[in-house]
């Protein structure tokens, strides 16, 4: 942190008594009441004038979930968010796309009976997420694609990887998700990002893209992706939680008390050739994303998690918030803390709220 200089600090030392004050001279510069704070929070107009940060429409990355079900189905603990038949996926994102929302996210529901311990399905170049990725390229080419790089959806256990017993096994995980990355790739998707959390897969799958002439694809690495509870309602959404059981993910993904840590992992991941870096969950880590955007000065995104979304949504259904002004709110502190960017399900409704002004 920063001394103010002698001149600042003598701008802005204690008033004098009152009694002095209204016999002596004048207060000192910079103090009240020549100084009044609220002038410049008078009017509306002023107000957007003087604000230090602004939300926009190029802000958000909307996260849709698809399936091959026949028909749109509500996911009960995201009040408003549904699993989308590929047609309506396409549908959707069209709408997205013409309110400006830059880049979606899609996450496949994979049918129980396709899920296997090694997570073959992951790789398969006709997989329900690639199919996605190229019916919704092919109908709106100039909205970006974002596809996770892991094995949760797609593992009978829920895992991010493939298990020996109970132990995640690292480089035979990064293995499966460079062919992972290499069907996205082909399938047309912009923008991997993997969300794994196995070490060193960053740099593997840079090399595995370049290797098949993709060098164009860009990794959005996770890379400060910590063992959260607000991860409850996507798991219900794509049907992982009761795979995963009891299990959990301490082994790979980060502990919420570390903040060096999530440096470090953010240093490796741009050593290996990331693009972008991540931070998720959102709001409860804003510190974490501030110091992740002061120290590397690249993309910087910021995951507004299930969990968060859903607490908004139903403190806002009882009427104990106001849930478009929170919603926005919400959205506003991760540009203050640094973000270039936040995937949000919130992103249609707030992208409509700012255009209506």
């Amino acid at each position: 942190m920063t001394t103010p200089s002698s001149k600042v600090r003598s701008l802005l030392r204690p008033l004098e008594p009152a009694s002095k004050a209204q016999t002596a001279t004048p207060p000192a510069y910079g103090q009240y009441p020549r100084v009044r704070m609220r002038r410049n929070r008078a009017d509306e107009w002023t107000r957007r004038l003087v604000a230090e940060n602004r939300l926009s429409v190029e802000d958000m990355i909307w996260p849709v979930f698809v399936h091959e079900g026949g028909k749109v189905e509500t996911v009960p603990s995201m009040p408003g968010v549904s699993r989308l038949t590929v047609a309506a996926a396409v549908e959707a994102v069209g709408t997205a796309g013409e309110l400006g929302i830059p880049a979606v996210a899609i996450f496949p529901v994979i049918p129980v009976d396709r899920k296997t311990p090694t997570a073959e399905e992951a790789c398969d170049p006709a997989n329900l997420c690639n199919s996605a990725v190229r019916a919704i390229k092919k109908a709106v080419p100039d909205v970006g694609i974002i596809c996770d790089v892991a094995l949760d959806p797609y593992t009978s256990h829920g895992h991010d990887g493939v298990m020996e017993g109970q132990r995640i096994l690292n480089d035979e995980t990064v293995e499966i998700l460079c062919r992972q990355a290499l069907a996205q790739a082909e399938a047309g998707v912009d923008i991997v990002a993997p969300s794994d959390m196995m070490d060193g897969r960053i740099g593997r799958i840079r090399d595995a893209l370049d290797a098949a002439g993709r060098d164009d694809v860009r990794i959005l690495s996770y890379a400060a992706k910590y063992a959260s509870g607000f991860y409850g309602p996507f798991r219900d959404a794509v049907g992982s939680k009761s795979n995963l059981g009891q299990g959990d993910k301490r082994t790979y993904q980060m502990d919420p008390a570390n903040g060096d840590e999530a440096l470090r992992e953010c240093a490796l991941d741009v050593a290996e050739g990331a693009d972008m870096l991540m931070v998720k969950p959102g709001l409860p880590y804003l510190d974490i994303l501030y110091r992740v955007k002061q120290a590397f000065a690249l993309p910087t995104f910021a995951y507004q998690v299930s969990g968060e979304y859903a607490m908004i949504k139903a403190a806002a259904e009882r009427g104990w918030l106001d849930g478009e002004r929170v919603m926005m709110e919400s959205l506003l502190a991760f540009k203050r803390a640094g973000a270039d960017g936040v995937l949000t399900y919130f992103a249609v409704d707030a992208a409509r709220r700012l255009k209506a002004g």
